[in-house]
């Protein structure tokens, strides 16, 4: 009887902590679980990419190879590849709705490796030592991003899209990206000047708008379907139409690396500047790194280099094309910048994937 009726007597402030920490447990949970659907959408959508872009290519090795091919869009195969690639940028879309966008960019790199390792088993193309290594760090590096990425809450609101726009560090940072795309976009445009560190920063400056934009309408779609309408409010309208056009002149500026320049070498740099505009975006805009520890943010830039190294040593070795034949690009948008070079003689075929997902 006393057990029974000790609880009544606990002193009130002794409940109201037990509710606190039970309320506590339970957000941390719900946080934690969406971040856990969110990394499994972006890492299943990167490697239905890397399928897509595999499929594409055999398709079109295949029809190179004989004497009188169809044109690439007839084959069902190739459409099957479009197909796939549009799931697993839908995939891509989703996961920015559950997880910080500064864990999603980096989980880009599974689309790397999960091309290459289509391309030995398929595709019969030659396993490298660097291919085994990069595989390993990038692997490694995406152990570490998951277990150490912030884990804050994921529930984006119109309201909160509006207060992040006017946040002071957001405002500055915002002004400092467009003197330095102004800066970027003269040089290229007035002056001729088309290195790959040029082109590569326009479309990373460009993505950590795509990010921003992306995060805020797939979090606002979310929490529409969970039922708290978010559709009514002008700056998902305002934050959808910069999510188009950023996407749109960032697989711009990136076709034209691709057309300067070697695979192999826009690969691990697009991705490297794509993933630190990413992450900047998430921790100046979303603020995802604002309760995080010390050891936390070194592991999760430990894994960001192990990352961007696996990259490097994956498409390092990559045969360099001496052929200057016309090709067919395959641009895509978010979380996700997916080019397909393909050179029509079949002994003269070069094929990257381009990370900003």
């Amino acid at each position: 009887m006393g057990n029974k009726g000790s609880i009544a007597f606990l002193p009130e402030n002794v409940t109201d902590t037990h509710a606190n920490s039970t309320g506590i447990s339970s957000v941390w949970n719900d946080s934690h679980q969406a971040q856990i659907l969110g990394i499994i959408l972006s890492i299943l959508g990167s490697f239905l990419i890397s399928i897509s872009l595999n499929l594409q290519k055999y398709t079109h090795i295949r029809l190179a190879m004989k004497q009188d091919p169809l044109p690439y869009y007839k084959s069902k195969l190739w459409w099957c590849g479009v197909l796939l690639m549009g799931i697993g940028e839908l995939g891509n879309f989703a996961a920015y709705g559950f997880a910080p966008a500064t864990l999603i960019a980096p989980l880009g790199c599974v689309a790397v490796i999960g091309s290459a390792a289509i391309s030995v088993l398929f595709l019969k193309e030659s396993l490298r030592a660097s291919d085994v290594i990069g595989g390993t760090l990038a692997v490694t590096g995406t152990y570490l991003l998951v277990t150490f990425s912030p884990n804050v809450s994921q529930d984006i609101t119109a309201l909160k899209v509006e207060r992040f726009v006017v946040s002071w560090q957001f405002l500055v940072y915002l002004v400092l990206e467009v003197i330095i795309f102004c800066v970027l976009l003269y040089l290229y445009k007035r002056r001729g000047v088309n290195h790959i560190v040029v082109l590569l920063l326009l479309v990373a400056m460009l993505a950590s708008v795509a990010v921003i934009s992306v995060k805020a309408v797939a979090g606002m779609i979310t929490m529409t379907f969970k039922g708290d309408m978010q559709l009514t409010y002008a700056i998902f309208y305002v934050m959808a139409v910069a999510m188009v056009a950023s996407c749109v002149f960032q697989v711009k500026f990136l076709n034209q690396a691709m057309q300067l320049y070697n695979a192999t070498e826009v690969v691990p740099i697009n991705y490297v500047f794509f993933t630190t505009s990413a992450i900047l975006a998430g921790i100046i805009f979303y603020q995802e790194f604002r309760d995080a520890g010390l050891l936390n943010i070194f592991m999760f830039i430990f894994g960001c280099l192990l990352s961007f190294l696996g990259v490097f040593l994956i498409a390092r070795n990559q045969e360099k094309s001496t052929f200057q034949e016309p090709y067919i690009n395959f641009g895509e948008i978010p979380g996700m910048e997916t080019v397909d070079k393909i050179q029509p003689n079949a002994n003269s075929i070069t094929y990257g994937t381009l990370l900003n997902e």
